[in-house]
């Protein structure tokens, strides 16, 4: 057998497809494919459209040479987008290979797309008024800059004097993979008047190039230090009189919470809506008319009382607020809201069993109802409902499908997939029923007991011809998180790549997991070694039991907190052949002080649970051969995690010459994720190279590319 799943340079040049965006008279869909170039090494985003009833093939819209993301649609019916693409209308000494993301337009009625609003900083997060059309974004800024021409004369000294410190008088200093600072979020807004978009697009403007063609951008907030997130989560209420975003409210400590704030856009006055010392308010969605906004509420952590999240309705025009499907009514985290139509209920996702359904849940206090709408096996995300309330659109995904628009019933029911951009790239069978190319294997469900006689579950990926004449060794893929559940699509952990050489993937939902209410989470709280590991191995030894399952040829795999896990498997038993750890936590007293979010840790870890719950206090213990894996870039699980685990393995070898069985991956160009095509080839390639040694008994044959 023969596919992308065989050939990692294949699978790499899968197209990749996520988020939507549905045209105010519901007849338009866009969404957003990422393919690699020609050389393979990187990718480039284009947008493209999909029909909404499944009738015609997607069409490409877009096609610039740096690609183009975040599309949103007008009330006109145009379409807005951001991109660093050249602009071939720019004036001399405009643009260029560092030139930040502007804000695009692809005109409804056809035509050419262009730019109509930059910033020094470039821009993102743009949100736009369901009625109004009032356009809010976000841009970078440096702090003392007064205005765009004042913070462009700042940038450029900082490039001329060759200057890059950044002073913080706060934390965090970083996120995830990438530092923060000088420059910090601002929100911005244009209204639909004589400077804003709709006489922009109208012609209202000057000569291209000139300024006078572009939308005026008016600063809504000014230079407010940490107080907007790096990762912008704001909304607009339909009639464009009102903003609602996360901020930020120092505590001491280090510490920070996040509330919700609404601004008022002709003002900038600002007023708290929601703040609460015990959650955090994130992801607010503004209601189809009036001012209600909907938001998730999370209950902050502490050693003693696991996170939670409920939905919170709020009106931002007074205080009006209530709680929808509190834990007590329904013990599910959503995890993405859109509003109906009509403004009575809320389409929202959350993991549930393993699965990421859709759910209805009337907007109504004390007494909301939870309805299922999507009976299957997929991972739903990017919500959008057709304004005649007949259809619900969606990226679905599977531990067995690749995200794919699909549209649902709004009464509920099967999904229909439609005619995607893969389909039209050829990339998977052509028959539309095709979610994705096919599979080298079967997948089914695994079931056990924990030894608290809580029930377990995990998915199987199993190869084409496994059973009890030839069992298949077994890999144990412990997700990260912790809190996550093993549901949707992964380029990055994909099992069928490991099937398709003829291994079975155990992919389980141990305790902290999510989709199995807030007790599962509960019973791993602080104790991370307990409740989680024993999970692990009752479901590993249901699955060693099958007779298509190899029980002595087994290995351990895990990645961000599924490697502190595959550490922690590796200090406690020798059941496995081999252990690959990525990103992975090994000295929690070092970890805590050093990740990106120090003071969240501090909330939720006492000293006795680091001193119980640490893997390298076990190095001494491992006798596994383990491939670490790690990149320089991580500020999520700093370098200095792999760099100590890697000196405790091999700091104990005791062969003459200093020889382990042990190996050491390092990307001194990638973070949290290994994002680069190239990278995630020999990422692969290396992990299976490790595996077929240890595992099969085969001989080290190294990939190429180490050179």
């Amino acid at each position: 057998m023969t596919g992308p799943f065989h050939d990692l340079q294949a699978f790499t040049r899968l197209p990749r497809t996520s988020g939507l965006a549905l045209s105010p008279d519901g007849t338009r869909l866009v969404t957003a494919v990422s393919l690699l170039d020609q050389r393979g090494g990187g990718s480039t985003t284009s947008l493209w459209e999909v029909d909404p009833t499944g009738e015609r093939a997607a069409r490409r819209l877009t096609r610039g040479a740096r690609g183009e993301s975040s599309p949103v649609f007008t009330p006109a019916g145009d379409l807005l987008f951001t991109s660093s693409r050249t602009d071939p209308a720019a004036v001399e000494g405009e643009g260029g290979d560092d030139a930040p993301a502007a804000l695009w337009c692809l005109p409804a009625g056809g035509g050419e797309a262009r730019v109509v609003a930059t910033r020094p900083g470039g821009v993102g997060g743009v949100a736009v008024a369901r009625e109004a059309g009032t356009v809010l974004l976000g841009s970078p800024t440096l702090p003392s800059a007064t205005d765009a021409v004042d913070d462009a004369r700042l940038r450029a000294l900082r490039k001329d004097t060759r200057t890059s410190g950044v002073l913080h008088d706060a934390l965090p200093v970083r996120i995830w993979d990438h530092d923060l600072g000088p420059d910090r979020p601002r929100l911005l807004v244009s209204t639909g008047g004589s400077d804003g978009l709709d006489a922009v697009l109208a012609g209202a403007g000057g000569a291209a190039g000139s300024g006078a063609d572009r939308v005026v951008l008016r600063d809504l907030t000014g230079h407010v230090g940490g107080a907007l997130p790096d990762d912008p989560s704001w909304t607009l209420t339909a009639d464009g009189a009102t903003a609602v975003t996360e901020w930020n409210v120092p505590e001491a400590r280090g510490d920070r919470r996040v509330s919700l704030v609404a601004v008022d856009v002709a003002t900038g006055e600002r007023r708290s809506l929601l703040d609460d010392p015990a959650y955090d308010h994130t992801s607010p969605v503004a209601a189809p008319a009036g001012t209600r906004v909907a938001c998730l509420r999370w209950r902050r952590a502490t050693p003693s009382q696991s996170m939670d999240v409920d939905v919170v309705v709020v009106d931002a025009g007074g205080s009006e607020s209530f709680v929808l499907a509190h834990s007590s009514e329904w013990d599910r985290w959503p995890a993405s809201l859109a509003w109906a139509p009509d403004g009575g209920s809320l389409l929202v996702t959350a993991d549930d069993g393993g699965r990421c359904p859709v759910f209805r849940v009337t907007v109504r206090p004390l007494s909301a109802e939870v309805d299922r709408l999507t009976p299957d096996d997929g991972a739903y995300s990017d919500v959008v409902p057709s304004p005649d309330g007949a259809w619900v659109y969606a990226m679905r995904s599977s531990v067995g499908s690749p995200p794919t628009p699909v549209r649902i019933p709004a009464a509920g029911g099967a999904p229909e997939v439609l005619r995607a951009p893969a389909h039209a790239l050829g990339a998977w069978g052509g028959e539309l029923e095709s979610g994705g190319p096919e599979l080298p294997g079967t997948l089914t469900e695994v079931t056990a007991t924990a030894e608290d006689g809580t029930p377990l579950r995990s998915w199987l990926a199993l190869p084409a011809g496994a059973g009890p004449d030839g069992p298949a060794p077994l890999l144990l893929w412990i997700h990260g998180g912790p809190l996550n559940s093993w549901n949707a699509w992964s380029w990055r952990w994909n099992p069928w790549l490991a099937v398709a050489r003829g291994y079975a993937v155990l992919l389980p939902d141990p305790a902290l997991s999510t989709g199995y209410g807030l007790d599962f989470v509960v019973r791993g709280l602080g104790r991370w070694g307990a409740e989680p590991f024993t999970d692990l191995m009752a479901v590993t030894d249901a699955a060693t039991a099958r007779d298509d399952v190899d029980a002595e040829r087994t290995a351990a795999m895990g990645g961000s907190f599924g490697g502190y896990m595959a550490n922690w498997v590796a200090g406690h038993t020798d059941r496995f052949r081999a252990v690959v750890t990525h990103a992975s936590l090994w000295a929690l007293d070092q970890f805590a002080g050093t990740t990106d979010f120090p003071a969240e840790w501090a909330r939720e870890m006492t000293e006795q649970m680091v001193r119980e719950n640490s893997p390298h206090d076990h190095a001494g213990a491992v006798t596994t051969p383990v491939l670490v894996i790690h990149g320089n870039d991580d500020d999520r699980v700093p370098v200095g995690e792999a760099l100590r685990l890697w000196y405790d393995l091999l700091s104990r070898s005791t062969e003459p010459d200093g020889s382990s069985p042990h190996r050491f991956l390092l990307f001194p160009d990638e973070g949290h994720w290994v994002l680069g095509a190239g990278n995630a080839r020999l990422w692969y390639a290396t992990v299976f190279a490790f595996l077929d040694q240890h595992v099969l008994g085969r001989p080290w044959t190294a990939p190429e590319e180490l050179g």
